[in-house]
């Protein structure tokens, strides 16, 4: 399907990072692995390429707070592949304090982790956008939430100790606002700008919490992470080479 287009991933070893770069490896892509975690990045490179052979997937060292770390990132895949087709903004940085309750929140952490998040993907997205241009061509995906789309459902929290931060609801609706500015922004060159808002991924969290997770959805719940790597794929497939500008939606109907 990817016919040996090179993909970044970034927070390529986070839960659905990891998940995207094995599904961009099975579909004949190239993933590069694209984190701050260099041990575990390191690791996965070499599990995935043992796993697949060809040397598929890579693993680059970024920060994607960082001007210079993502400037040298492009440098040094360009100078392997001559090439990058697209991207993929998986990554999820935040500080020691965030995802506290509303109240509890300090003004600076909240300024933080959205300086962190959305910051960064402003900034991945604006020096990987340059780079597209002056390639000729590009495609980015930035990840985003249900809960950029529609408020929170506080009632499935109760009896957990989970809640849904301010900050999350903030930076991923901001997300999605992002991705249609430079679809607008970058309209009538060869760079596409999309956006996926999952809803819930499993991760072990608590039976009551899931349990009234499901009470709004269609037919399973809280996704698996493998169900968004259809949607991923087909983003960075030509079969979507005039999807531009969109947010996708896959939650099995919870905003409904």
């Amino acid at each position: 399907m990817l016919s040996e287009k090179v993909i970044v991933v970034t927070g390529g070893t986070g839960l659905l990072g990891c998940t995207f770069v094995e599904s961009i490896i099975k579909n004949n892509g190239v993933a590069v692995i694209a984190d701050i975690l260099e041990e575990n990045g390191k690791r996965i490179e070499i599990e995935l390429n043992e796993k697949y052979g060809d040397s598929k997937a890579l693993f680059c060292l970024l920060d994607i707070t960082n001007k210079d770390s993502i400037l040298n990132f492009i440098y040094k895949v360009n100078e392997k592949y001559n090439k990058i087709d697209g991207i993929v903004n998986s990554a999820y940085p935040r500080n020691k304090n965030y995802g506290r309750q509303f109240f509890d929140i300090e003004y600076q952490d909240f300024c933080d982790n959205v300086s962190l998040h959305l910051g960064g993907y402003f900034l991945i997205n604006q020096l990987f956008a340059k780079y597209f241009l002056k390639q000729g061509y590009g495609n980015i995906i930035n990840i985003s939430s249900i809960y950029g789309v529609i408020s929170p459902r506080f009632e499935v929290y109760e009896g957990t100790d989970m809640t849904m931060p301010v900050e999350y609801a903030a930076i991923k609706s901001a997300i999605i606002h992002l991705t249609k500015y430079m679809a607008k922004y970058l309209k009538g060159v060869s760079v596409r700008v999309n956006c996926i808002s999952p809803g819930g991924i499993y991760n072990n969290q608590p039976e009551p919490f899931l349990k009234k997770y499901a009470e709004y959805c269609s037919t399973k719940g809280m996704l698996d992470k493998e169900d968004l790597c259809g949607a991923v794929l087909f983003l960075l497939s030509e079969n979507s080479k005039y999807i531009n500008g969109q947010n996708l939606i896959i939650d099995d109907g919870f905003s409904l």
